[in-house]
């Protein structure tokens, strides 16, 4: 029996484009957003910075020193986070299951200027019992750890847990893990699962 729901963020309830990022950075320095992509993944910076590795300072300090420019902190980290539409069926979804009474956690490899600036657009993470985000937890999708840390948020066992992302080694971790998981595909794919399981969402 399910008791609690453990979601991802990004491209689940909050579609996201990197290359709406790589423009946006690459038109504060006036370079093109493949350079800046490349500036993103060279030694792994962004996944530094979604692990924790580096703060914010750090992180602006090495993009400045790889494209050879230098931002106002305030416009990168908007350029950075301005990235995301809301899924606006599949956060009526958490409601609903919030209504009926399920725990939800928050599963998310992402970064704090992310985070801040979701919280200050979008009614997201007060649906939340608890948010676990990479940078806190200092491990990414699909390391065990990360994933034994959403599940001890959740208070019950993996098996009675539902683990929906949309990258399928992150799912395949999850069900490593003892979740019961599925790849995020659409709001109505995820209907479909939650049915199987006998959870009926219609005409909510």
């Amino acid at each position: 029996m399910l008791r609690a729901f453990i979601f991802d963020l990004g491209n689940v309830l909050l579609p996201f484009s990197h290359d709406r990022m790589y423009a946006q950075v690459a038109a504060l320095c006036r370079a093109d957003p493949q350079t800046v992509r490349r500036a993103f993944a060279a030694d792994d910076l962004a996944t530094r910075f979604e692990r924790g590795a580096i703060d914010e300072a750090e992180m602006q300090s090495e993009l400045e020193r790889r494209l050879a420019s230098k931002f106002d902190r305030a416009a990168l980290h908007r350029a950075i986070a301005d990235i995301f539409n809301p899924d606006a069926e599949m956060l009526r979804l958490v409601d609903v299951l919030r209504r009926r009474g399920y725990r939800l956690v928050l599963l998310s490899n992402t970064n704090s200027i992310h985070v801040r600036w979701i919280a200050s657009q979008y009614p997201v993470f007060e649906k939340f019992d608890a948010c676990v985000f990479s940078h806190q937890a200092r491990a990414l999708k699909p390391e065990p750890g990360i994933y034994a840390e959403a599940i001890r948020h959740t208070h019950f066992a993996p098996g009675e847990c539902f683990y929906t992302d949309d990258i399928e080694p992150y799912v395949v971790a999850g069900r490593t893990a003892g979740l019961d998981a599925e790849v995020f595909t659409s709001p109505g794919a995820f209907r479909g699962q939650l049915l199987r399981r006998g959870i009926d969402l219609a005409g909510e």
